[in-house]
């Protein structure tokens, strides 16, 4: 699977802010929200909800359907599901350059060694 690295920073960068992670924790737990419903949970108003979904939604992190008069809106977890693989790959090619370097420090001639001979 090819990523799109700009869809990773639009990823991470919704997730910086903390509302933002915490909209979407809450629409994790209730299943879909409105703004309305997303502001009752929150310690902000339902114009700045609406402002950080308009962001989640840009970064599709959240997908928004309407309903009669309102914007019903759930996760949508595969922008998600791809930038925690990405950092997953990245984890795992760090990992394999330290154990290289492990590798070559465990076997370089201690410093001491060069003058006792």
């Amino acid at each position: 699977m090819t990523l799109d690295l700009d869809a990773v920073d639009d990823v991470l960068g919704a997730l910086a802010d903390p509302m933002r992670r915490r909209i979407l924790a809450v629409l994790a737990r209730q299943g879909e929200g409105t703004a309305t419903t997303l502001a009752a949970e929150l310690p902000v108003s339902r114009q700045a909800v609406v402002k950080h979904l308009a962001v989640l939604d840009r970064a599709c992190l959240v997908a928004g359907h309407r309903s009669g008069r309102e914007v019903r809106y759930v996760l949508s977890p595969q922008r998600l599901d791809a930038t925690a693989q990405w950092m997953a790959d990245l984890a795992a090619e760090w990992d394999v350059r330290l154990r290289a370097i492990k590798r070559l420090a465990e076997s370089a001639v201690p410093l001491d060694a060069e003058t006792d001979g």
